[in-house]
């Protein structure tokens, strides 16, 4: 069985102690080849054991998981943050499309995230895209207006784009077809349900289930024919019966 090299890096004593018990007990290919409680120690243990795979706190003594990510930018590996419970915080997570833990980590949690890390190494898993993202959502407070970037994974890529360039998106089975306000149409590698989920505090809203529409870019509400929205690019949107009521309410800025 190969090992894969792993790397704790958390400034709690405690922390990196139930990690390392627990990769003990449930990942016997998981080996730990460095630990480190900060990110000037962190840096330097990264780069003696370039590791398949880190574990990584967010806040630190002497900096965040941010600033160390930022020191060994051409290092790979696959990551999975550890954060203390926070709704900013996740929702951080979500738009920058990187895998976290919640502390106390939960060990079936733990299990969801490695096995995951476990099938991509040996992929690229360079994070230089999605850490601007994540750096910008955990900088805004949180009454801060609309976020400005996303992190979008296709088959292929992880693009950044703007949220404001997104008109719609439209449900296909486990994947989402997002359109461009230019255009463009790519296919995404998650539910609509959990872009309706990053995406509604944003000004989207979901008018049907296979529907999430931007509401900067409705043109007009059809009332006929059961009820459907045209955007400015022309595309007629279904809204389903049970969401009629809310459209509407939303489109009269009740």
């Amino acid at each position: 069985m190969k090992k894969i090299r792993t790397v704790l890096i958390d400034d709690n004593p405690h922390a990196i102690l139930g990690l390392r018990e627990d990769i003990a007990r449930w990942f016997p290919d998981l080996e730990i080849v460095g630990e480190a409680d900060g990110v000037v120690q962190g840096a330097k243990v990264l780069r003696k054991c370039r590791p398949d795979l880190l574990l990584l706190d967010i806040q630190m003594g002497d900096g965040t998981g941010f600033d160390l990510l930022e020191i060994v930018p051409d290092l790979q590996f696959q990551l999975i943050f550890t954060t203390a419970h926070d709704e900013h915080a996740l929702r951080a997570f979500r738009f920058a499309a990187v895998d976290y833990l919640l502390k106390p980590i939960d060990p079936e949690e733990l299990k969801t995230a490695i096995e995951k890390a476990r099938k991509n190494v040996g992929a690229a898993a360079s994070h230089a895209e999605q850490l601007p993202v994540l750096k910008e959502h955990f900088a805004a407070p949180e009454a801060a207006g609309k976020p400005k970037t996303i992190a979008l994974h296709t088959a292929e890529k992880i693009r950044i784009a703007r949220i404001g360039e997104i008109l719609r998106m439209e449900a296909s089975g486990n994947y989402t077809h997002l359109f461009f306000e230019n255009g463009e149409r790519i296919l995404l590698t998650k539910t609509l349900k959990e872009f309706a989920q990053i995406l509604e505090p944003s000004g989207f809203l979901r008018v049907h289930q296979s529907h999430l529409v931007n509401m900067d870019f409705i043109k007009e509400f059809v009332k006929t024919d059961g009820g459907y929205l045209v955007m400015v690019d022309g595309s007629k949107v279904g809204v389903s019966v049970r969401k009629r009521a809310a459209v509407l309410e939303r489109l009269s800025g009740v």
